[in-house]
């Protein structure tokens, strides 16, 4: 009988220090042959609770580079994908990336609640915030319908299953060509595409 080999990643947040290790099967159970500490500051742990959209930033800023070891920086890099991986998934269903937008808009680009608004209306009358919306017509995709799609690559190449990606490329296209994302509704209402 052929026994495959698995690998078990257990994280525990205790106070502000993250324990990360890997569990390999033995005979006598579970092993742990490596683990990893990092110190994260109560600013970052106290984000991770209120806002796992905005948490991943604060990780990555808690950590003194110059004071970590190789074996932080890896672990950090792990905290940083995951708080990543957490908010791609949240946009996989239209209000999640209602969510992750509205932060985009605010944070990154200064606009407030009405040019969320604004964005809001335009991007439920092209998808209905669906990032596997496709026009089997024209060739326009994603939460944004990029026309043709592959210009999304401009934000990175995981357009077809990555939601975020298409958001940011979308909020990027917005206001490169309308300025607001209220411009590119006033021009959607005339002409029905943007």
């Amino acid at each position: 009988m052929k026994v495959k080999s698995k690998t078990v990643a257990i994280w525990s947040v205790v106070g502000a220090m993250l324990f990360l290790t890997s569990a390999l099967p033995s005979a006598y159970g579970l092993e742990f042959p490596t683990s990893s500490y990092i110190e994260i500051d109560e600013r970052a742990a106290t984000l991770e609770a209120s806002a796992p959209m905005e948490s991943a930033a604060a990780l990555y800023e808690s950590i003194d580079l110059a004071s970590s070891s190789t074996g932080s920086l890896f672990s950090a890099d792990v905290a940083l994908v995951s708080a990543l991986s957490r908010q791609i998934e949240m946009a996989r269903t239209p209000l999640g990336a209602r969510m992750v937008a509205k932060v985009i808009l605010t944070q990154e680009y200064g606009f407030g609640q009405r040019q969320y608004s604004c964005l809001n209306t335009l991007w439920t009358g092209e998808s209905h915030w669906n990032y596997k919306a496709h026009n089997r017509r024209s060739g326009a995709h994603g939460i944004a319908q990029a026309l043709p799609a592959s210009k999304m690559e401009a934000v990175s190449k995981d357009w077809r299953t990555n939601p975020v990606t298409q958001i940011r490329w979308g909020v990027r296209y917005v206001t490169m060509r309308y300025d607001t994302p209220c411009g590119a509704l006033a021009f959607w209402k005339k002409r029905h595409y943007y």
